[in-house]
């Protein structure tokens, strides 16, 4: 039984769990983008749909998120590689030994950088995926001021010198993707104007095992509307 989840600085990390918790097999997590918390649209969506499919399924908010104790300014892509280490934690000792981890556009780099280290991610998700980090601060951030401005205008969201000197320090996870060898599905919208499609594209040719890209024609980047149920079915015939 999976009860409270900590990370690695003791801050409790906010999660739904979906379906019978059997404490043994399969479990799916779920984990979202920069700005992002478990409460999205896509993340209840498919949660919702892998339980009734019969598979267990815990979407959570990274650190400085939605419910999730810290503060947002000091969330990073590594920062999130330890929260998910610690909710992979708290499921390995409740019993699940099939550990498939989906994350979203940022969470999507985050499952690639775990996902080559850790092996007990068995299979691994990236939904419009992030790979190049630290274009993404400067494209989307560069005209913000770090410790001054906020990400796209939203003064709940602050950009922090530490968020963007981690983006640039990362620089990009392609050299990651040899180093996953467990089967991997790429989803990305053809009208992603935030993470371009183009990025899975690039990281799949590198990718160490079986791997499979599905396009999504028309979806944009959080699958809104008609898309959501079209990547939700991705999700469910590959698993």
């Amino acid at each position: 039984m999976i009860s409270e989840i900590h990370n690695h600085l003791g801050e409790k990390l906010d999660y739904a769990f979906h379906g019978e918790q059997r404490g043994s097999g399969r479990l799916v997590i779920i984990g979202h983008g920069v700005t992002g918390n478990k409460d999205r649209p896509w993340a209840e969506a498919l949660a919702s749909a892998i339980a009734a499919s019969g598979t267990p399924a815990l979407r959570f908010s990274f650190s400085g998120n939605g419910g999730s104790e810290g503060e947002f300014r000091d969330s990073t892509i590594s920062k999130e590689v330890q929260d998910l280490n610690a909710v992979i934690d708290a499921a390995s000792a409740a019993g699940y030994d099939d550990i498939v981890y989906a994350g979203h556009s940022m969470g999507g780099a985050v499952g690639v950088l775990s996902a080559a280290q850790d092996p007990r991610i068995k299979r691994l998700i990236s939904l419009a995926g992030m790979v190049y980090t630290e274009k993404f601060a400067r494209v989307e951030f560069g005209d913000a001021v770090p410790d001054q401005g906020f990400m796209w205008d939203d003064e709940d969201c602050p950009l922090s010198t530490t968020f963007v000197h981690d983006m640039n320090a990362i620089g990009d996870v392609l050299d990651r993707a040899a180093q996953i060898t467990v089967p991997w599905l790429l989803i990305h919208g053809s009208e992603d104007d935030v993470v371009p499609i183009q990025e899975s594209r690039d990281i799949l040719g590198k990718a160490g095992g079986p791997a499979e890209f599905v396009e999504l024609p028309g979806s944009n980047h959080v699958f809104a509307d008609a898309a959501q149920q079209p990547m939700v079915d991705a999700v469910l015939r590959w698993l």
